[in-house]
C-alpha cells in the first residue's frame, strides 16, 4: 500500500530486512493492498514459504488475488481487518507479520472511491463499501462543533473551526456530494499557507477518512494482539503514514518491549531521497519493528 504508479510498495527492502524473511517461513500481511509487499515476501521465502493476506477492501483484494496467482497455494487471501489477525491464524504462529496502515494507490486514484481531492467523485471514503457511514454522511449530518473537533483531532488541522463553519454554511444551501465540491469549500476557508506543499484540504480529507474507517479505533491494542500470534523469534513490522498512527504504533511496540519482545527499531525507518523522488507518496512513511524473544 501507499505506492505510486506501478504500485511500488513503500520501504520494500527495509521491510523485508526488518521482518527477517527466510525460505520456508510463514508470514501475514494484514493489509495486503495490491500485493506488492506480499509478492516480495513470497519471493524471499521461496521455495516453500507461505503467506496469509488480509484486506478490508474486497475490490482491492481481488486485484491482489490476480497479482499473487503465480504463487499458487503459497498465498492465501481473505477479506478481513488486520485487527482479526490472531483469530485468522487459528492457533498457528507466524514468523513475521506486516501491517501497512497506508491507503493504496488503487483506492486513492479511483475517483469512485472518494478518497482524493485531486479527482471529482462521490464523497465515500469507505475502505469496505459493503456498509457503514460515508464521508458524505459525516460532512452533511454532524453538528458544527463535532465536525470541527473531528477535523482537529484526526487531521491536526488548526483551522478546523473555520472549515467546519464553512462546511455547515455550504450544506445549508445544498448537500455536499463530491470531493471537489468539499475541497473547494475548504480551500476558500483555509488559503494555502506560504511555502506549504500541502493542499489546503489535505488534513480535512485525512480526518474524514480516518473517522469514516475508524482507523485509529483500537489500533494499539490490535497491534499488541497481533504480536501475540508470532512464533519465538518472529517479527512484527508496522508502516504508518501520519503522526497519529505512528504514535499508536510506537506506544504499542514499546509496551511489547516490556514483556517478551525486543525493539528492532529504536527510531522509525524513513524512505531515502531516491525513494521519495520516485514515489512522492512514500514521503511520510515510518517503519517500526519488534521481535518476539526466542524463548517466548
Amino acid at each position: 500500500m501507499g505506492s505510486d504508479e506501478g504500485h511500488v510498495p513503500v520501504l520494500l527492502a527495509e521491510t523485508l530486512e526488518l521482518l527477517a524473511v527466510r525460505p520456508g517461513g510463514f508470514y501475514v500481511d494484514g493489509t495486503v493492498g495490491l500485493g506488492g509487499h506480499a509478492a516480495a515476501i513470497l519471493r524471499a521465502s521461496a521455495p516453500d514459504g507461505t503467506l496469509l493476506g488480509l484486506d478490508r477492501d474486497g475490490e482491492t483484494l481481488e486485484r491482489a488475488r490476480e497479482a499473487l496467482a503465480p504463487f499458487g497455494e503459497r498465498a492465501r487471501l481473505q477479506q478481513g481487518d488486520f485487527r482479526e489477525i490472531r483469530s485468522r491464524l487459528e492457533g498457528a504462529r507466524a514468523d513475521g507479520i506486516l501491517v501497512d496502515l497506508g491507503v493504496s494507490s488503487a483506492q486513492l486514484d479511483d475517483p469512485a472511491r472518494g478518497f482524493s481531492f485531486r479527482h471529482d467523485g462521490p464523497l465515500d471514503m469507505r475502505m469496505d463499501r459493503g456498509g457503514g457511514e460515508t464521508a458524505a454522511f459525516l460532512v452533511n449530518r454532524l453538528p458544527e462543533r463535532e465536525l470541527a473537533d473531528l477535523i482537529y483531532e484526526y487531521g491536526e488541522e488548526r483551522a478546523s473551526r473555520r472549515i467546519a463553519r464553512a462546511i455547515v454554511r455550504a450544506r445549508e444551501r445544498a448537500p455536499i456530494r463530491t470531493t471537489l465540491e468539499l475541497a473547494e469549500i475548504v480551500r476558500r476557508a483555509r488559503p494555502r499557507a506560504k511555502r506549504s506543499r500541502l493542499h489546503p484540504a489535505t488534513r480535512t480529507f485525512q480526518a474524514l477518512r480516518i473517522r469514516t474507517n475508524r482507523e485509529l479505533e483500537g489500533l494499539g491494542a490490535a497491534l499488541e494482539d497481533a504480536a501475540g500470534g508470532l512464533a519465538p523469534g518472529g517479527r512484527l513490522a508496522v508502516i504508518a503514514f501520519h503522526s497519529l498512527e505512528d504514535r499508536e504504533a510506537k506506544a504499542a511496540l514499546r509496551n511489547l518491549a516490556r514483556r517478551g519482545f525486543r525493539l528492532v527499531t529504536r527510531k522509525p525507518v524513513r524512505p531515502g531521497e531516491e525513494e521519495t523522488r520516485r514515489n512522492p507518496r512514500s514521503r511520510s512513511a515510518r517503519l517500526r519493528a519488534v521481535a518476539r524473544e526466542e524463548a517466548a
